[in-house]
């Protein structure tokens, strides 16, 4: 058996399988670290499908001006706060929480996320965050939603 050696995660040696002698391994197809992640059906459709809720809502109820500026500040936020975690993750600093992440998120900066998440390859294959995230997209738009029907423009009247 003959023992071919890679390099792990930590940029440290590691054997990576044990081929019998006389064989020729057949190298996979590597995928660059540095090219977007493959976009998900949900990732792809979720920012397109929130413009026509949002479309939607601003035609059926009233929506202010500023809401919209919210969510782009927020993405913007966002999208910053993952590449700084990123960069740290890559360089072995400490870390964004997370929690704030997520909290980013729910905050209306999710689209950044999803387009952070795509673009710089990150957050993308951690199970466990990839569904309390989604928990945090369906309910910031729950809430969108919410706090614009007229059943809660009645009770701010």
């Amino acid at each position: 058996m003959t023992r071919f050696t890679g390099h792990g995660k930590d940029k440290r040696a590691r054997s990576i399988a044990l081929v019998p002698v006389g064989r020729i391994p057949v190298p996979r197809a590597a995928r660059r670290r540095d090219s977007p992640a493959p976009w998900s059906t949900a990732s792809a459709l979720a920012i397109p499908a929130f413009l026509l809720v949002y479309a939607a809502v601003a035609l059926l109820w009233r929506v202010p001006a500023w809401v919209a500026g919210l969510y782009l500040v927020a993405s913007t936020v966002c999208f910053l706060a993952y590449a700084i975690d990123k960069s740290a993750a890559t360089a072995g600093r400490w870390r964004i929480a997370e929690r704030t992440l997520l909290l980013l998120g729910l905050a209306g900066g999710w689209p950044g996320a999803i387009l952070a998440q795509q673009l710089l390859r990150h957050k993308t294959s951690k199970a466990a965050f990839r569904v309390a995230f989604w928990a945090t997209v369906v309910l910031n738009t729950a809430a969108f939603v919410a706090l614009h029907a007229p059943l809660a423009q009645a009770w701010r009247a």
